[in-house]
């Protein structure tokens, strides 16, 4: 029987083989531990030498980190091994021979890791950030399509920013010029006016010279945008999704939460609904926190958005940014021009902002009088604003980062280790 160390559980006192590499190993005289890898999982592999034949074992003791095998055994219950189930091995079958592989189980350098980022993803600690990555992915995909959303994919060519920032990665399109997107926000607006409600989930560029440990130039944003929602509904959306997603987490990747060594008693606690502070107390806030550096009408820092999480055990909500240092398409306050409907979600524990959300402009001469004053060329935002001219709705959306919030939710200190291949300020290779 052929079965992926995932699967092994199925068949308890069974024999069964399995395609696998070898991640570790150790050996004495009589007996051999083999560290076994498939993707789906890990499993320790031992063999008896006066069980199995002597090449089976001599095999076994002279193989080598990352050499392939088919290994056949019989899969025993073990209450010690954190994956539950060891195999008694039988046979081992060499594939291939693995010589001089780089990264050997003592310390190495984050640099000579990140060179080798094709090879360092195959670790325990990579293999379970990826597989919480794909639950959160898994789960996103779940929630919007039960809560009746309409995937929709949005150009990453754009001839235009978003945001009406300079941060773009620019090409050129033929004769024209043309930028990689930075948000899908804008087409989304437009799917939603066919389909109510609508959901992005692609890659986004910024061309930020930043290095700190949360920022990629390219990572994936969720972009929903909802008609007819404002921005009250939007942050309960925002709220019941994120909670989902942490306890889908907690529901389906123990083992990888444990390998990661998170505390999970701080997912535990992540459940709608989230508090909510204003920008305005914010300021207060952090004056009475020493933070003297922070004026009202500035935009917060890392250290300011870690020091109002620490205030709270779940992700907060800072609402009513004032409008000057948010985009243009943004509702204002219906009682205050000075700030607009909108709210960043910050995660605990030091891990920043990983939702951006407003309520959008829908009166065409308000949106329009913001492209003015934003210097935007109202002609390459023509059709965005026909969005308005033609049946407008009140509607609202969001945008979460992926690899923040899998940094946040596995516990991971850089979102360097949340996506497979991470762009940085100086790093294109691997």
């Amino acid at each position: 029987m052929k079965a992926t160390i995932a699967e092994l559980p199925k068949y308890v006192d069974k024999e069964v083989k399995v395609g696998a590499w070898i991640a570790n190993k150790r050996s004495s005289g009589k007996i051999a531990f083999l560290q076994l890898r498939d993707g789906s999982g890990f499993v320790q592999g031992v063999i008896v030498k006066s069980d199995v034949a002597e090449e089976v074992f001599q095999t076994a003791k002279s193989i080598t980190q990352e050499s392939s095998v088919y290994v056949t055994g019989t899969v025993q219950k073990d209450e010690r091994s954190p994956f539950g189930y060891e195999l008694l091995v039988t046979n081992v079958e060499l594939i291939h021979t693995s010589t001089d592989y780089p990264i050997t189980p003592k310390e190495h350098g984050t640099e000579f890791l990140m060179d080798n980022r094709h090879l360092w993803l195959r670790s325990k600690r990579q293999h379970a950030v990826m597989k919480v990555r794909n639950e959160i992915i898994r789960a996103t995909y779940e929630f919007f399509n039960e809560n009746g959303f309409v995937k929709v994919d949005p150009p990453i060519l754009t001839g235009s920013a978003p945001e009406g920032t300079t941060e773009l990665f620019a090409t050129k399109y033929f004769e024209e010029d043309a930028y990689l997107s930075q948000s899908g926000q804008l087409y989304m607006e437009a799917a939603a006016m066919a389909l109510g409600k609508v959901f992005s989930f692609g890659p986004t560029f910024r061309a930020e010279k930043s290095k700190t440990r949360r920022h990629l130039i390219e990572f994936w944003m969720i972009e929903p945008e909802m008609a007819f929602v404002e921005f009250e509904e939007n942050l309960e959306v925002q709220e019941q999704y994120v909670s989902y997603v942490v306890q889908s987490v907690l529901k389906n990747c123990q083992l990888e939460l444990k390998t990661l060594g998170r505390d999970i008693s701080k997912l535990e606690n992540i459940t709608a609904p989230f508090p909510r502070i204003s920008y305005d107390d914010a300021i207060t806030f952090l004056h009475e926190k020493g933070f003297d550096d922070i004026e009202w009408g500035d935009d917060f820092g890392s250290p300011h958005e870690t020091a109002i999480a620490e205030s709270f055990d779940k992700p907060v909500f800072i609402t009513h940014y004032p409008t000057k240092i948010k985009p243009f398409y943004m509702q204002p306050h219906p009682e205050r021009e000075d700030v607009v409907l909108c709210a960043d979600l910050i995660a605990p524990e030091g891990y920043g902002e990983i939702i951006g959300g407003s309520e959008r402009i829908h009166d065409m001469d308000l949106l329009s009088k913001r492209v003015e004053e934003h210097q935007l060329d109202p002609e390459t935002y023509k059709w965005y604003l026909e969005l308005r001219q033609y049946g407008s709705v009140p509607h609202s959306g969001f945008g979460l980062g992926l690899e923040r919030t899998v940094a946040w939710i596995s516990g991971v200190e850089h979102v360097r280790e949340t996506i497979p291949f991470p762009r940085l300020l100086n790093r294109l290779y691997p």
